[in-house]
């Protein structure tokens, strides 16, 4: 049995991009790569399942190059070949990427963006109007040397372990699985100066409980406060780590959000999800599955009524 090689991977520093990375990570784990990936804190609790070696990335200059070239140590004491090849991939576009890569003495590939091509062993065209997911895909397609069509859907792992804690939240708060709605009304950042949250969210949750329907939201830590204010109906689940919100969000009957991080995870773990998109351009950033339902109306937005039909069509 030939042992895998080791390959550098810098991931990106947001949750969607990382969950949209992964079908290229699977493709290079597939031919014959063992990955030794280089994140944020909470990549770590949000891959956990996929039982990948993960480096939190420090913030500091010194330290991260320390990093690097830690990794670069370990993975030429088990691959004498490690420094005659390209040994890591750069999924963000940023010339700091590439430049601590260099600054390491790594062989790293990456796309040619940001005026960083000198500084990469080989550098790779962005092409034009494509999804972020295939994006990522043809460049591990790239890497290889390989032409392949990226998969209908991620399939992100969700651990036996994770799923019993997520019941268990659940059965805690007194909610039945497969049955509640889970919301992820939060959207941080803006699309050319448009606010990417759905203005309707309060009004729908509101119409939801009017209703009798369960209502679920797992705040992040600075979306607390906001989720008790706007959100007062719904069912709080407060700290949860991101692998067992992944089970959460599997154990919803139905998932609506915004464009968010949370969106791309439900999508991810194959949960009914029903995507309200505003300025987001969906051709790029859609949540990617079979299980994915978007409702666009730019420049208007889905009414709260239209979002509800949604929500009955999709519930067991």
């Amino acid at each position: 049995m030939i042992e895998a090689r080791p390959l550098i991977v810098r991931l990106r520093n947001f949750v969607g991009d990382t969950v949209l990375s992964l079908p290229a990570l699977r493709l290079l784990a597939q031919h014959g790569y063992r990955l030794e990936l280089v994140g944020k804190g909470w990549a770590r609790e949000l891959l956990e399942a996929e039982g990948w070696a993960l480096h939190v990335r420090p913030k500091d200059l010194r330290g991260r190059i320390a990093q690097l070239r830690e990794l670069r140590r370990r993975c030429r004491a088990g691959d004498a070949g490690f420094d005659q090849r390209s040994n890591t991939l750069l999924l963000p576009y940023a010339f700091s990427a590439a430049l601590d890569a260099r600054l390491a003495g790594l062989q790293a590939e990456g796309h040619a963006s940001d005026g960083r091509s000198w500084l990469m062993k080989r550098s790779h065209p962005r092409r034009e109007d494509r999804h972020v997911l295939v994006e990522y895909w043809e460049l591990a397609c790239d890497f290889l040397g390989i032409e392949a069509e990226p998969p209908g859907d991620i399939g992100m792992q969700v651990s036996a372990a994770q799923r019993e804690q997520a019941r268990a939240l659940l059965a805690a708060h007194g909610i039945a699985p497969g049955r509640f709605v889970l919301i992820c009304p939060f959207a941080n950042g803006r699309v050319e100066l448009l606010d990417r949250s759905w203005p309707a969210f309060p009004d729908f949750v509101q119409r939801l409980r009017a209703r009798d329907q369960q209502v679920v939201i797992v705040p992040g830590p600075a979306e607390v406060e906001g989720a008790r204010q706007l959100y007062p109906e719904a069912t709080r689940l407060e700290e949860v780590a991101l692998g067992v919100y992944n089970a959460l969000l599997q154990e919803a009957g139905v998932v609506v959000a915004n464009d968010t991080g949370p969106a791309h995870m439900a999508a991810g773990v194959g949960a009914r999800l029903i995507s309200v998109l505003g300025p987001t351009d969906p051709a790029r950033w859609a949540p990617w599955g079979s299980t994915v339902t978007v409702l666009r109306r730019w420049p208007e937005w889905p009414g709260a009524a239209e979002v509800l039909s949604a929500v009955d069509q999709a519930l067991p």
